[in-house]
């Protein structure tokens, strides 16, 4: 478990740029990987004019677009890529309700990317919905720290303990939350063998998509990528308190009108004393998924939402 000592210097050299940025009024929503595509691909998205297409939109700029101060920033942080003439943002910056996050530059290709995107604003969405009283919270899988960070907030500072098997994801995650003020440990693991239970609230949006050797944040194995999903419901169920509660955000493959993680969560959680509410809230997500090989049978992907509540 880390995240109790000071922060090396490179890191906070960042909590410092996130600080400064924010001071400016710097704004960006992270898009999908294929809008940002398209974005990018236009000609007047070809090298950085502002803050936005270097930290945002993660173009390369001239040194004089970035102020000295900023430039200095990302650069003892570890952040600033030299490609020729120009310069590059190894990371991006985008904003979740009232705080900014760091988050990996586009393109996230790589195995240890740290993603934002269109799910993370909807993950938050449905915590904030459904959030209960909590004396500590547990983000499973907490890429940047954008579900834990915000709910600490919403519960008024309720300690927040970030699980990820990303080294990656965990340090920027300690950034974005020394950045907003909020304290959180952190733990390495694919799992919640290392952390001490029982739980009161884990919050959770679990990778989803079936890619085999494709970065950590996308992969959910089997089931068309919902064994994740599935297999953290449960292993967080069976250790929940009474009247504990998960959160989980996540998507399932919806093959001939069936919703395979649904039924699969309903059979499975019953016999450990949960219920289960479960709603969809976006019937259609990631469709250029459904041009894979493996989702030759998938009519659609849908972003669901499961409270899993333990009896008390």
């Amino acid at each position: 478990m880390v995240g109790e000592g000071p922060l090396p210097p490179a890191d906070l050299a960042l909590v410092e740029l996130l600080r400064r940025l924010d001071a400016l009024g710097y704004d960006f929503v992270a898009p999908t990987p294929a809008t940002h595509a398209r974005v990018v691909k236009r000609a007047e998205k070809q090298q950085a004019r502002n803050l936005r297409d270097i930290f945002g939109w993660s173009l390369p700029f001239a040194g004089e677009t970035l102020p000295a101060d900023l430039m200095a920033l990302l650069e003892r942080g570890g952040a600033l890529a030299v490609e020729g003439d120009l310069r590059r943002s190894r990371l991006r910056v985008s904003r979740v309700e009232d705080l900014l996050f760091l988050h990996s530059a586009y393109p996230t290709d790589r195995p240890d990317s740290v993603f934002l995107g269109p799910d993370s604003y909807r993950f938050v969405r449905f915590v904030r919905a459904h959030l209960p009283a909590a004396r500590r919270i547990v983000d499973m899988g907490a890429g940047a720290g954008v579900g834990g960070i915000l709910a600490a907030r919403m519960l008024d500072g309720a300690p927040a303990l970030l699980v990820d098997a990303n080294p990656e994801a965990l340090r920027l995650a300690r950034i974005n939350a020394a950045a907003a003020g909020v304290p959180v440990e952190t733990v390495l693991g694919r799992s919640l063998d290392a952390v001490p239970g029982p739980f009161e609230l884990v919050v959770a949006n679990p990778p989803f998509i079936m890619d085999e050797g494709g970065p950590t944040y996308r992969n959910g194995g089997a089931m068309l990528g919902a064994q994740l999903s599935h297999d953290w419901a449960l292993a967080a169920a069976r250790r929940l308190e009474p009247g504990g509660r998960v959160l989980l955000y996540t998507a399932s493959a919806i093959v001939d009108g069936r919703d395979g993680l649904g039924e699969a969560l309903a059979r499975d959680l019953s016999p450990l004393g949960c219920t289960l509410a479960y709603e969809e809230i976006d019937p259609d997500i990631f469709g250029e998924e459904l041009d894979l090989p493996a989702y030759r049978k998938v009519e659609r992907i849908a972003a669901i939402g499961a409270i899993i509540t333990r009896a008390g």
